[in-house]
């Protein structure tokens, strides 16, 4: 009898042991797991080094290195709007150690169905990194110093203007054919692989006009290689700040805001996802990154949890899905 009273006294105490470690892990939300990372992890982009998302990345993964004692490689998979770093994600081991970093194109390749799955059933959202608006620049070789002069100048040579993107149904892409239907212009669109050789043709004047986020373009304003005409967002930013927003410049309630995040993919452990959100959390509000973000015109994203960032990007799928469908817009 007695045995049997320490069997049953084992089990009790077995079970406090299991239900304070459950209560445990439920108070303690952000930790490492016990041997996470004991590789280096790697971080896919679908855009060329250069441009705005890569450099965000890059800041964001060397910070985090330093706080995990582990190697976080930037691995540039560019091609196809994107979609060659969303399917090598999607089909990658889902242990944390293969991230992505992405803009809102993500989104609009789910909202365009140019990937064959769900992007909000493919992969985990783990934080938004940053937030910011895009700069609408023209080659000085045309006469445009004003959105107001650019939509006078287009709509007198429809089809002759161009303008360049990251690809095919980027947020760029989108957001210039949003222009030009608020506009009434035809300026063409020129797909890239990347914002970076998009930039270089621009500053070669083989296109003409482009949108960018200022993290990309900053040099070439300040020396006067390209002109910096309007701001996308709902206000003036504080880098550019003689420069107008394209809403008071003539195209009444245009904004175009993009926003890079880091997922992984469908499957990861929500520990490994709770424990980089937290990570990233604390690197966002570091005020030397802060600062080096602001220098070039771009936001920190506020930390948020990953079920808060994962509405936020079921949110703009519902939204730009309702434009494309709407606008019949073709890609």
């Amino acid at each position: 009898m007695m045995y049997r009273h320490v069997g049953y006294l084992g089990i009790a105490l077995f079970g406090l042991v299991l239900c304070s470690t459950t209560i445990f892990a439920r108070q303690e939300p952000g930790v490492l797991p016990a041997g996470y990372p004991a590789r280096p992890i790697r971080v896919l982009l679908g855009v060329t080094a250069g441009g705005g998302l890569d450099a965000v990345t890059r800041a964001v993964s060397q910070k985090l290195s330093e706080r995990l004692g582990q190697s976080v490689i930037v691995d540039n998979r560019p091609g196809a709007s994107s979609t060659i770093a969303m399917s090598l994600t999607a089909s990658a081991t889902p242990d944390g150690y293969t991230l992505m970093g992405a803009t809102k194109t993500m989104i609009l390749n789910g909202a365009t169905k140019k990937v064959p799955y769900d992007v909000l059933k493919a992969y985990v959202p783990i934080s938004a990194m940053s937030t910011q608006v895009y700069v609408m620049l023209v080659n000085p070789s045309i006469p445009v110093k004003s959105i107001y002069e650019l939509i006078s100048y287009a709509k007198a040579r429809p089809g002759v203007l161009n303008y360049g993107t990251a690809g095919i149904g980027s947020l760029q892409h989108v957001g210039m054919e949003l222009f030009n239907l608020m506009a009434g212009t035809k300026i063409v669109h020129v797909p890239y692989k990347g914002g970076g050789a998009a930039i270089i043709d621009l500053v070669g004047g083989q296109i003409q006009v482009m949108p960018s986020v200022t993290i990309s373009v900053g040099a070439h304003i300040r020396s006067g290689k390209l002109r910096a005409i309007a701001v996308t967002g709902s206000q003036r930013v504080q880098i550019l700040p003689d420069v107008p927003t394209v809403s008071e410049s003539g195209v009444k309630g245009f904004e175009l805001i993009n926003m890079y995040g880091l997922f992984a993919p469908a499957g990861t452990a929500p520990v490994i996802v709770s424990a980089i959100n937290r990570q990233i959390g604390l690197i966002l509000g570091h005020p030397d990154l802060k600062n080096t973000f602001a220098a070039d015109g771009v936001e920190a994203a506020e930390p948020i949890t990953p079920e808060q960032f994962k509405s936020i990007v079921a949110q703009e799928l519902n939204k730009w899905s309702a434009f494309i469908r709407e606008s019949k817009i073709t890609f």
